[in-house]
């Protein structure tokens, strides 16, 4: 299924890529960001915080 999202852009660096492997990927109210996976590992620390404690 190459390119079944198109081109997307992180939300963090802006780096694009047509088939995100291995990217990271939030869902919120203003729409689908993405994280590359360079961003993810330098942003693991804040995104770990935002999870509900449920997962913990």
């Amino acid at each position: 299924m190459e390119g079944a999202w198109g081109m997307v852009s992180c939300s963090s660096c802006g780096a694009t890529a047509e088939t995100p492997l291995g990217w990271m990927t939030e869902i919120t109210e203003r729409g689908t960001h993405y994280l590359c996976e360079r961003c993810s590992r330098e942003n693991i620390r804040s995104i770990e915080g935002r999870l509900d404690p449920v997962y913990w």
